[in-house]
Parts: structure tokens; C-alpha cells; sequence
């Protein structure tokens, strides 16, 4: 963690001056830091922007008193608008989203997991948040869904999930699909390759999408499971997230080694996997030899389920 002294503004500005400069790394601190002046706070986010654009990548929109977004910014001031938080199990590695128009006090909840259900309640009713819609990227193997406990707590709170998945949900969603919340849309992507009810979520206005299973930071899902296809996978990146703007902010459905978002300049380029042409890829993805998740005996017949129960 960096520290927070009061000479360190001053060297970190220093230091960054035409090196790499990573939004990411120093987002909490600058937010956090009583030492940082808001003019040191400029500098620093112009120092970012101008290496961010020497190394081809078009940065995140700043604007005043958005500090705390820097990490997670994309184009459109939607910080001031809408509520964001990524919350994290440390035991399926899985990350779930909510979302909030600040205004209405909308919610949807992204992935939630069964596990950490009384947090996520407990995080709605600190903040004050009406739950509409809790949402499943997909079928999931690797945990429960947290959508039942959701909607039992929260009787209004309406479960979304793939059509063609044919798991049980209130809402049955396709590609071109929107989830209203508030004053924000909700664009539905179909991704399909790692299952084939993968979807992506697209928020056009802020910059962002979540990604679930389908690309992962550096990776993608596995596609050895009866419903995987490599080919149908490299497609669905390819045409439905690297389609989108380059500095388009993608949060993944987990991550194994402690990052938090990524961009599509970064996969686009950076990828191990996906940056190959579709026949390398096929072989990377036929030869991993993943062992099987330990909750799929479990997670794959309650997720058919998706919160919703035979009363």
C-alpha cells in the first residue's frame, strides 16, 4: 500500500512523470490521502492520461470530484448518478455487482453468490437501495446463486437469467434485451462459448461491462463442459466485447489473481488467449486439463433453479 506522508504527492508526481502510470494502483490512496491537494490531484490524473495515451489506450473521463473513480471511470460522468460496489468471495474467487441510480435508489445485483447473501442484503439496507432485478451472467458450476436468499428477503426482487439457458427465472432474457433501473439501461449481450447462456452486460453510458464467465483479465472461461465451444467463444469476444470502445471498462465474473477490472484496449492486446487467431486459440482452450469446480455437483442443479422456487 502506498503511503500517506506528506512529502509523498509530491514524489509520487515525480516518479509517474513519463513513466507507466497504472489509474488502478493509486485510486483508493488519492481518495484517501488528507495530504492530497486538488491541484497535485490534476496533475496526477493528467500525468495518468498522457501515458495511458502514448501506450495507445484512451483514458478514463475525470472530472471534478471523481478522484474516487479514477480505478473504475469510464466515458460519461455517470459517477455522480450512479452507485457502484464490487464485492468479492474469497472461496468461489467470485465477484458480485451492485448497481444503484442514485437518484431513484434502483438496484440490480450482478452474480450474487449463496454464501455471501446476508452481506449483499446487509450492504442494500445500509445503502438504502430498492433491489429490482438480481442477474445471472449464466448457469453457474462453480457456486450457488445468492438469488434465492435475495429474493426471499426482498419479495420484490425479480430474478434474470439466459432464455436459452431454460434455468427457472422471473425475467428470460436474449441478446438486445434491457434491464431499466432508475434512469439506466442495462444492455444484454449474448456471449455464449463457455456455456450457451453466457451473457454480457453492457452500460453504454458509463463506460463499463461485465463479462462474467465468457473474458476474463488475461483469460477467458473454460469451454470443456458439454455446453463449451472454443470456436463460439472466440466469436462472442470478439464480436460482442472487443467490439466495444477501447476505453471501456470490463469487470469479470472472477479473478484468481487479485485484479479487479480491466479495459478492452488491455484484452484486445494483452490477452493470452484471445489475442491468438481462432485456431491457436481452439488448441490453448482443448489442452488446459482444468479439474472440475468443487461445487459443480451442487451449484449446477440449484442454479437451475436461479431463486426461483415451486411454492
Amino acid at each position: 500500500m502506498l503511503a500517506t506522508k506528506s512529502t509523498e504527492p509530491e514524489r509520487v508526481l515525480a516518479e509517474a512523470n513519463g513513466r507507466p502510470f497504472v489509474c488502478c494502483a493509486f485510486s483508493n490512496w488519492l481518495a484517501s490521502s488528507s495530504t492530497m491537494t486538488s491541484s497535485l490531484c490534476r496533475q496526477l490524473v493528467r500525468v495518468g492520461a498522457r501515458t495511458l495515451k502514448g501506450a495507445g489506450v484512451n483514458p478514463p473521463i475525470v472530472g471534478p470530484g471523481s478522484v474516487r473513480t479514477i480505478a473504475s471511470q469510464g466515458p460519461g460522468l455517470c459517477h455522480d448518478t450512479l452507485l457502484f460496489r464490487q464485492l468479492f468471495d474469497t472461496y468461489s474467487y467470485t465477484y458480485t455487482y451492485l448497481l444503484a441510480d442514485r437518484k431513484s435508489k434502483d438496484a440490480i445485483i450482478i452474480d450474487p453468490v449463496y454464501e455471501m447473501a446476508e452481506r449483499d442484503l446487509q450492504v442494500i439496507k445500509d445503502l438504502g437501495l430498492n433491489l429490482r432485478y438480481a442477474l445471472n451472467t449464466h448457469v453457474h458450476a462453480d457456486h450457488v446463486t445468492g438469488t434465492g436468499v435475495l429474493k426471499q428477503n426482498i419479495p420484490s426482487c425479480q430474478s434474470v437469467i439466459a432464455a436459452i439457458s431454460e434455468a427457472k427465472a422471473n425475467v428470460k432474457v436474449n441478446d438486445g434485451d434491457k434491464v431499466k433501473f432508475g434512469d439506466f439501461d442495462l444492455e444484454i449481450r449474448a456471449t455464449p462459448g463457455h456455456t450457451n447462456g453466457c451473457l454480457t452486460f453492457v452500460l453504454p453510458e458509463c463506460g463499463f461491462a461485465f463479462t462474467g464467465d465468457a473474458l476474463l483479465i488475461r483469460g477467458c472461461g473454460r469451454t470443456d463442459f458439454p455446453q463449451g465451444n472454443a470456436e463460439t467463444l472466440y466469436k462472442s469476444v470478439h464480436e460482442k466485447i472487443f467490439s466495444l470502445p477501447d476505453n471501456f471498462m470490463l469487470y469479470p465474473g472472477h479473478d484468481y489473481t487479485g485484479q479487479t477490472v480491466t479495459t478492452v484496449a488491455e484484452e484486445k492486446t494483452m490477452n493470452r488467449r484471445l489475442t491468438k487467431d481462432i485456431k491457436a486459440f481452439t488448441e490453448i482452450m482443448k489442452n488446459l486439463k482444468l479439474p472440475m469446480p468443487k461445487q459443480i455437483a451442487k451449484a449446477l442443479p440449484a442454479n437451475m433453479e436461479c431463486g426461483v422456487f415451486d411454492e
